[in-house]
């Protein structure tokens, strides 16, 4: 913003109820545009206090003070706090990055962002598996559609087993990158699997043949795995349900649904994915079916 023209709604400082509630709205849509907007309105808020901050240490004498000149001061600074936030390089830029990590969406300072990629990962021991690589970047408005599309199969079963819906949706999100890499058949036809669950021996249903990258010791190797593949999206959901509360080796996740991060950390210490960094990618998708189904109740 330049001093030579009026501020615009955008250049206005988060100090007012007003302008916090439009801030709020923004951030609670998850996007990266208000994601962006909260960074520089925390920038500029950290820029006012500086300034005040360096104002009253080298320029109060007690001679001309004045409410008046107080109240321009204040302006002015408020003025500069503005014009000096969402610069390049900027703090900023380290704000949105980290808002962006937390709310378990791609980096809203990035420009562009990298575009998705299935890189797959599985499971081991033939167990439940992560059909595509949880790092495969989501616009916002996909995992938005995501849980509203699935949100009602979620809540269903939810009511049925116990496990929290927001948890399945989460899990489902992470595993397929909110819906673009969903698992498909030879023919190109959904498998429907949403969980990346493998087709082991006691299988008898339909299979799904992919290629998947599985960790040993830290390590990435492409391999062909066989999924599950079911006749609906219900059906993965429930079969889903079935495998966390009845299967001995996840008894101590299904237990931890208080936190998204403890019960993702138990799947992971139960093996259900290979990736090291299973339970933050995981508990950051979680995170983000949470805030999406409060936005959209």
């Amino acid at each position: 913003m330049s001093l030579g023209r009026m501020p615009t709604a955008s250049d206005a400082l988060a100090a007012d109820a007003r302008t916090l509630g439009k801030l709020k709205a923004q951030t609670a849509q998850n996007t990266p545009e208000g994601i962006k907007e909260a960074a520089k309105q925390f920038e500029s808020l950290f820029m006012r206090e500086l300034l005040k901050s360096m104002r009253e240490a080298t320029m109060k004498s007690g001679l001309m003070d004045s409410p008046g000149g107080d109240l321009g001061a204040d302006l002015l600074d408020q003025q500069f706090a503005v014009q000096m936030s969402g610069q390049p390089g900027g703090l900023s830029e380290l704000i949105a990055k980290q808002l962006s990590r937390q709310m378990g969406e791609p980096d809203a300072a990035a420009s562009p962002p990298m575009p998705a990629t299935p890189a797959a990962k599985a499971t081991v021991s033939g167990s439940a598996a992560a059909a595509y690589n949880a790092q495969a970047i989501a616009p916002a408005s996909a995992s938005s559609n995501f849980v509203k599309r699935h949100g009602e199969a979620a809540d269903r079963i939810a009511k049925a087993t116990g496990l929290p819906a927001g948890f399945m949706l989460g899990q489902a999100g992470h595993e397929t990158g909110w819906g673009k890499h969903e698992i498909k058949q030879k023919d190109g036809s959904p498998s429907f699997n949403l969980f990346g669950i493998k087709a082991g021996p006691s299988w008898t249903g339909k299979v799904a043949e992919v290629t998947t990258t599985e960790y040993t010791n830290g390590v990435a190797k492409k391999t062909v795995a066989k999924f599950r593949a079911y006749d609906s999206y219900d059906e993965s959901f429930r079969d889903y349900a079935r495998l966390i509360t009845e299967t001995p080796r996840y008894a101590q996740a299904k237990q931890q649904t208080s936190s998204p991060l403890a019960f993702a950390s138990g799947l992971q210490r139960a093996g259900y994915a290979t990736d090291p960094d299973y339970a933050n990618k995981l508990s950051r998708a979680i995170n983000t079916s949470l805030r999406l189904q409060r936005a959209q109740a």
